[in-house]
């Protein structure tokens, strides 16, 4: 059983020389073999560390060839335990790739809390929570593997475990990595897996289908008929995160993802101190899709996406502080249009539009204040561009149907086809079983859908 380095997470022998300096003071003369030198050695240090010209190759090579010497000391019918944390896709294929090439069959993972909340690395910072136990057994085989095969087999192992797993009340982010043992088993027990061509298969294209099974199947555990072959990882990202909460995994409190919230620019407060009354997510506040950190980034590892990457600017996350917080489509549409023109108000601006027209009138305002403000015809036709990904022409569907915006409904879903992409129907099918029933995101959704027969698409 062994705990390696973390890919570039900790610089081990750096903090090393914080004590090696005392300790050579103290007992350097007991130990004059240890101490030899001014500093602790970092030649061969297995990390990933760009000071020191050591990167993902680096890493990789030095990791095989001591997992390759575990491998020796091993009996053939012995068991390796290899405990591994790190927040990027990154580290974990490098991690996995080392362990195949150096004769090992990953069998199980299995994510287990390992890690005090209250320690002082933990504290307001997106610390990891625990760590995948990943259980291996020695390779004895040198056969080689039919690349059709192994794409034949890999969803009958994950459709095995999924629902094994959710009876045993294992849901969400662990259910995921849970599952990315038996499905690399498919890949690992052979010593090269090839193409009727002959040519290699590499470990990273392996997982790309992994994550797909995944998702696929975590989907269809939820609801009957669930495709998620045509997901992007945005997409996957969305759904799984909105499962996991679904599924009853440990969701921020709301108090906590209200205070982690504040100050970074994403809700909108009311001049009277006002919450936003229920109106903008399942429980009235976009932290209702926060999760602490750990979880979310199980998630996005074990479906192959990386975090970091998806909480930059246009991404769909917000990481700050111990919270990652999925964006709520309200808040992603400045990115989706290109500009304010025509935004979706806040419930909390409907109120404050809502007291001017009191203050101005002297009476109270007859009905409800209209959703958006009519935007004129060539604003409707021309103020935006076809979003890259399903999902991001989902949500623009979603905020032009909440502003009332059929034509350019119609030239998105239409003229532009994406109402005749399948995917865009699948995925929106999916969301709309996972979101809250009480969200503005559901009615949305919902709305987007039925106007596909009166589009007739």
């Amino acid at each position: 059983m062994t705990d390696p380095p973390y890919y570039d997470a900790v610089p081990y022998a750096d903090l090393s020389d914080f004590f090696y300096v005392w300790l050579r003071r103290t007992v350097g003369d007991l130990h004059p073999e240890l101490f030899g030198s001014p500093l602790t050695p970092k030649a061969e240090e297995c990390v990933v560390n760009p000071a020191a010209k050591k990167d993902k190759a680096y890493f990789e090579s030095t990791m095989q060839r001591a997992l390759a010497d575990a491998r020796r000391v091993l009996a053939d019918d012995g068991i390796g335990v290899v405990v591994f944390a790190h927040k990027s896709t990154a580290g974990w294929e490098a991690m996995l790739r080392a362990l195949v090439d150096a004769g090992w069959v990953i069998t199980g993972s299995w994510p287990i809390d390992t890690e005090m909340g209250s320690r002082l690395r933990a504290r307001n910072s997106a610390a990891l929570a625990s760590s995948v136990h990943l259980a291996c057994r020695p390779r004895t085989s040198r056969e080689v593997g039919d690349w059709r095969d192994v794409l034949e087999e890999l969803p009958r192992r994950v459709g095995e475990w999924l629902p094994r797993l959710a009876q045993e009340g294992i849901v969400g982010a662990d259910a995921i990595f849970a599952c990315l043992g038996p499905a690399l088993e498919v890949f690992s027990r052979y010593a090269a897996v090839e193409r009727p061509s002959g040519e290699p298969v590499d470990l990273g294209e392996y997982l790309e289908h992994v994550w797909a099974a995944v998702a696929r199947q975590a989907l269809s555990v939820i609801f009957e008929g669930a495709d998620a072959s045509g997901f992007e990882e945005d997409g996957r990202l969305t759904a799984m995160w909105l499962w996991t909460l679904f599924a009853g995994a440990t969701a921020v409190p709301e108090g906590e993802a209200d205070a982690e919230a504040e100050g970074d620019g994403s809700d909108e407060e009311d001049d009277d101190g006002e919450d936003d009354g229920g109106e903008t997510s399942s429980n009235g506040h976009p932290g209702a899709y926060a999760l602490d950190f750990d979880t979310a980034r199980k998630i996005a590892q074990g479906l192959g996406v990386d975090l970091e990457v998806a909480s930059r600017a246009g991404g769909v996350v917000a990481v700050r502080g111990e919270t990652a917080r999925l964006l709520t489509v309200r808040e992603r549409e400045r990115h989706l249009f290109g500009a304010a023109k025509g935004e979706t108000p806040s419930p909390s601006t409907r109120r404050r539009q809502g007291k001017l027209a009191l203050n101005e009138a002297g009476s109270k305002p007859q009905g409800r204040a209209p959703l958006a403000s009519p935007p004129s015809a060539a604003s409707a036709e021309s103020d935006f561009t076809p979003g890259r990904t399903v999902l991001d022409r989902l949500h623009q569907a979603m905020l032009l149907f909440a502003q009332g915006r059929t034509d350019a409904m119609r030239r998105l879903l239409v003229d532009e086809g994406a109402g005749t992409d399948v995917r865009f129907w699948r995925l929106a099918q999916a969301l709309s079983a996972l979101y809250p029933r009480q969200s503005e995101e559901k009615r949305w959704i919902d709305g987007v859908m039925a106007s596909r027969r009166m589009f007739r698409l």
